[in-house]
């Protein structure tokens, strides 16, 4: 049955997606770390692996577009949706290192596809102007999510003594069950403008190419290593790891949509540059840090700041030709994940000779981005990709 017409809207389902895909996602990335130390034995060698199979779909995103010959994008991202939480539902089912791949890489299938479709989608149907704001609201919602999924891990694993199988199933289940209602609840919204059924890459595009590579690059340390330095060195716990996620989300379910807002006030050269240079810091610290208290402030800090990605995205929006979206999305996907497929696997290797090194090759990573960032015109926009162009 699907929903009065008040709420049948696109902004609905696109938050609705918006909470469930965290909702399930972070469970997974929330237990992680410890399930696998724990119940595979674990070293960097293996998380790196994982991590790095977790990656290939990203980088094989770019092949979304020819799905899109056979399905509409809305469908697509429901049925993607629904294949993460599959995944995420039997992890617990098979804790073995060849296992934990094949599950990782199910889950990882449907992950990236609903990102690329659901970035579509949004740039899509949401006008340009709101674009920004309701980024920011879409990032609160995943938030608020996210919030939901830790606390429930902290109160079932802490204090019901759930186990790990049984906390996958049930988010994995829940998750599901939602993306079924989801599929009835809305009807199908019609596109205006039609898309490129194409593998796309525009020479016109290359900064932003260059600023989703870059991006990818610096996101894998921080996903793969930082969480990974905090139970390894500092032997955190399912319950101190659940913690720092609960204040990062706070923050975000807090402020993302003011900070969407501010970007569409101040503009994306100058929110890029304050966040490359932020990270650059924090990278530097993260090797030199030898306290655990410390180590968990920059965790949080660094996370903060994965909101002013946003600015990454409503570039492009304001650049490219509306029937260039939807294959672009699944282009930068891709290469945002060239340096995801090895660098964890890579790294994996540096981090058994020196941990630091791993986190000093990150601040190389977002140095190079801010140097790209300032290439970025004030007011961009097509035929307007880059700083000089304003002046011509």
């Amino acid at each position: 049955m699907q929903l009065p017409a008040k709420y049948n809207r696109p902004e609905y389902l696109l938050l609705a997606m918006a909470f469930i895909m965290p909702l399930v996602f972070s469970v997974w990335m929330a237990l992680l770390n410890n399930f696998v130390i724990e119940k595979a034995a674990f070293t960097g060698k293996e998380i790196g692996i994982l991590q790095s199979l977790r990656e290939i779909p990203g980088f094989l995103a770019f092949t979304a577009i020819y799905v899109l010959i056979f399905l509409k994008e809305q469908t697509f991202a429901i049925i993607a949706l629904g294949l993460t939480a599959f995944g995420v539902a039997i992890t617990g089912y098979f804790p073995t290192t060849m296992g934990l791949y094949i599950t990782t890489v199910i889950m990882s299938i449907g992950f990236h596809y609903f990102e690329t479709i659901n970035q579509s989608l949004t740039l899509q149907l949401i006008k340009k102007e709101n674009t920004p704001h309701f980024m920011g609201k879409m990032l609160s919602a995943k938030s608020a999510a996210s919030l939901l999924a830790f606390s429930s891990i902290w109160l079932l694993m802490e204090h019901f003594s759930w186990s790990y199988k049984a906390t996958y199933t049930l988010f994995g289940g829940i998750a599901l069950l939602l993306t079924c209602y989801l599929a009835v609840a809305f009807k199908q919204f019609p596109l205006h403008v039609e898309q490129n059924k194409r593998l796309i890459l525009r020479k016109r595009y290359w900064l932003f190419y260059a600023l989703t590579f870059f991006s990818g690059a610096r996101r894998q340390i921080f996903v793969v290593f930082a969480g990974f330095l905090m139970v390894e060195k500092f032997g955190y716990s399912v319950a101190d790891i659940s913690a720092l996620f609960l204040i990062n989300y706070v923050f975000n379910w807090l402020f993302a949509a003011k900070i969407g807002k501010l970007i569409g006030i101040i503009g994306e050269r100058r929110v890029l540059k304050f966040e490359y240079c932020g990270l650059v810091t924090l990278f530097i610290a993260y090797g030199l840090v030898e306290n655990s208290t410390f180590a968990a402030v920059l965790y949080v800090v660094d996370h903060l700041f994965f909101a002013l990605a946003i600015a990454i995205k409503t570039y492009f929006q304001k650049i490219a030709a509306p029937e260039d979206i939807a294959a672009s999305a699944g282009v930068s996907f891709s290469i945002n994940h060239i340096a995801a497929v090895v660098i964890p696997a890579l790294l994996g290797l540096v981090w058994i000779v020196n941990s630091s090194w791993v986190f000093y090759i990150g601040a190389g990573f977002a140095f190079c981005s801010l140097v790209l960032s300032h290439l970025i015109p004030s007011h961009p926009r097509q035929g307007i990709e880059l700083k000089w162009q304003e002046a011509q």
